[in-house]
């Protein structure tokens, strides 16, 4: 793993720890979310699974009823039918923050609940096929609705995940090693360097000791001489 480009000082090494002791948090803290996430995740797929179960066969039959319909009444016709909605329906999206992950939340509304006026055209032109299509639509239009919300949940969560497990990759496999490769180096580093302070601090030593001993003897010797003189 390759190491910082700093300076091998004892500031830059305090820095470097201060920075590995909050990736290390960060980790942990990421970690901890990705593992949330996974499990609403998986509760969420597991209920769209449930509902979707629950949903499709009722969608085949709208579907079943709008073939019928088609082959009994011409394009035209149909088209014509369909052309005007007597309803309409009010859609308000809003969110909700399910671990740091706004998801959406649909609330709709009909213009009107009374059955009857679903039906955007006369009886007289059309087929009773596709009146069952159209009944079936609307009694299915609100559980669509919730599936919608909450396969969207479930992309979003899914996104998410993704990111939060590509930092706490990050920051275990290149963030955090880095670090301590790095912190390793300088405190190498730095031991070597007072190593050779010690080294230079004997060596002065030794040196001064010996001038020392050097003038001492210098003293003495002078010394004899002046005894051997007088």
């Amino acid at each position: 793993m390759a190491r910082l480009n700093v300076k091998p000082t004892r500031m830059v090494l305090s820095k470097l720890k201060g920075q590995l002791k909050v990736a290390v948090k960060g980790h942990k803290l990421l970690k901890d979310k990705r593992d949330e996430l996974m499990r609403i995740f998986i509760e969420q797929a597991k209920e769209i699974k449930t509902f979707r179960e629950e949903v499709d066969p009722k969608l085949e039959e709208v579907y079943q009823s709008f073939a019928v319909a088609r082959a009994v009444v011409s394009p035209e016709m149909l088209e014509e039918a369909l052309m005007f909605p007597k309803t309409s329906v009010s859609l308000v999206a809003t969110t909700k923050n399910v671990m740091s992950v706004d998801v959406p939340s649909f609330d709709f509304k009909q213009s009107s609940n009374d059955t009857d006026s679903v039906y955007p055209y006369g009886f007289a032109t059309t087929s009773g096929a596709l009146d069952q299509a159209i009944e079936k639509l609307t009694a299915l239009f609100p559980q669509l609705m919730k599936l919608a919300e909450m396969e969207k949940e479930a992309m979003l969560l899914a996104d998410e995940i993704e990111k939060t497990r590509r930092r706490v990759n990050a920051l275990e496999y290149v963030k955090i090693p880095a670090y301590q490769e790095t912190i390793k180096y300088i405190k190498m580093k730095l031991s070597e360097d007072e190593r050779g302070n010690q080294t230079r601090l004997m060596k002065v030593k030794d040196m001064m000791l010996e001038e020392e001993r050097q003038k001492q003897l210098a003293r003495d010797a002078e010394m004899l001489a002046k005894a051997d003189a007088s």
